[in-house]
């Protein structure tokens, strides 16, 4: 259904109109105080002052108390929202909350409870295998029949924004023999990674796992996410265990949550498997495929169109899988779909592939050259998806420069 014209002057390519409506968390207005605020245009909506369902949830600071309280909420603040922004009887009441986004000031939208990135993409999986097991099968054995995956540090876990801090740690000289000590010092091999995260409202009980027919029950939206990745610690240390140090530095994440109800004319059918899934992973007739295309910039210039729906594994069977051991969901679990990538040179998401492992560096339109990220770039993930009414909604970007050595590890 397309939602009216309201009595906001918003543009048609805003990305942010009336059949978006996400959430975050916001500050720096006259009131400091963190709250829950709606993107509309260039605005923030403060629906922590207005007489809307959850009202006492949306000013703790973080959307977990809101998140918690299920679907019923969420639809019935949606639908409570665009009454508010499309009957004009409303705008006077309204208008005084609406604050221009230049001027706050947005926070980390979740308390992140637990943080899971799975290895979705089956085009990303293939060009890793090739790179790092030439010679061996691209996809390894079990990757067709589950979604595979690792927990990663939910402590670091930031908004857009954060710098990226250089991580340290053990890494082996390329060409190294078998015995030879490792090194330890700055990552030479920082890399980014575009994801889709998935925000859990909705827990469940210990030892109950959920169905995938169940997953809009729980998950209350979508965001962006950046998985950085410094390949060189996470080579070493990978065997036996997967990724450690190479990957809890740092996870980036977008201000702005969107409903999965703003995404319905998003959904499309998954890619066919070539493999029969057992009966938990199932998700026939779900429909949770999602047309979302990703855009990767660096420095300020387009390098990749990664496209979501070409991704193997739905976020359905990722959450069945998550829970299909009895682990428990919990208000503000935070799981990423893995780096998004597709079958074109253009559409991949990740600097190890566009660079095919730094055999083949990226070239700028400035004429410099990248395999890996170097102090002072800038990496920008931004994605829209088709909306009912034929424009397109905008999931928020998720920014991050690289820094180098802070002072204390100069020092």
């Amino acid at each position: 259904m397309t939602p009216p014209a309201g009595w906001l002057d918003l543009p048609p390519d805003t990305g942010f109109g009336l059949e978006n409506l996400p959430l975050g968390v916001f500050s720096g207005t006259a009131d400091d105080r963190r709250r829950v605020g709606v993107a509309v245009g260039d605005h923030v909506l403060d629906v922590s002052a207005l007489d809307v369902p959850g009202r006492a949830e949306l000013g703790t600071g973080s959307l977990n108390a809101f998140l918690a309280v299920g679907r019923p909420t969420w639809d019935a603040l949606r639908d409570r929202v665009l009454d508010l922004l499309t009957d004009p009887v409303h705008r006077a009441v309204v208008e005084p909350h609406l604050h221009p986004r230049a001027g706050v000031t947005l926070h980390l939208p979740i308390e992140v409870a637990d943080y899971v990135d799975f290895y979705s993409s089956q085009h990303h999986a293939e060009n890793l295998g090739r790179i790092l097991r030439p010679g061996a099968p691209a996809l390894t054995p079990n990757w067709r029949h589950q979604p595979i995956g690792y927990h990663g540090r939910a402590g670091t876990v930031a908004v857009s924004g954060t710098p990226v801090v250089r991580p340290h740690g053990q890494r082996r000289v390329a060409g190294a023999a078998g015995d030879d000590a490792p090194t330890f010092g700055p990552s030479e091999r920082l890399d980014l990674e575009a994801e889709v995260g998935f925000v859990v409202g909705v827990p469940s009980e210990p030892g109950r796992p959920v169905a995938a027919s169940d997953f809009a029950e729980h998950v209350f939206g979508v965001c962006l996410v950046n998985d950085w990745s410094a390949r060189d610690l996470q080579a070493w240390e990978t065997v036996p265990l997967g990724p450690f140090t190479g990957k809890s530095f740092l996870t980036s994440m977008s201000p702005w949550v969107v409903p999965l109800t703003a995404l319905e004319g998003a959904r499309v059918d998954p890619p066919e498997r070539d493999t029969e899934l057992l009966p938990y992973l199932r998700d026939d007739g779900l429909r949770w495929g999602l047309d979302l295309t990703l855009e990767v910039r660096l420095n300020g210039e387009p390098v990749s169109h990664p496209p979501f729906a070409a991704m193997y594994w739905t976020p359905p069977q990722q959450l069945a899988h998550l829970t299909a051991n009895g682990a428990a969901l919990r208000t503000g679990d935070l799981f990423a779909s893995g780096t998004v990538s597709g079958p074109e040179p253009g559409q991949l998401g990740s600097l190890i592939e566009l660079s095919a492992n730094g055999a083949e560096p990226l070239t700028l339109a400035d004429g410099s050259r990248r395999t890996f990220l170097e102090d002072g770039d800038e990496i920008v993930l931004s994605a829209t998806a088709p909306a009912p009414d034929g424009t397109r909604i905008a999931l928020g970007e998720v920014r991050g420069r690289v820094v180098g050595v802070t002072p204390e590890r100069a020092g």
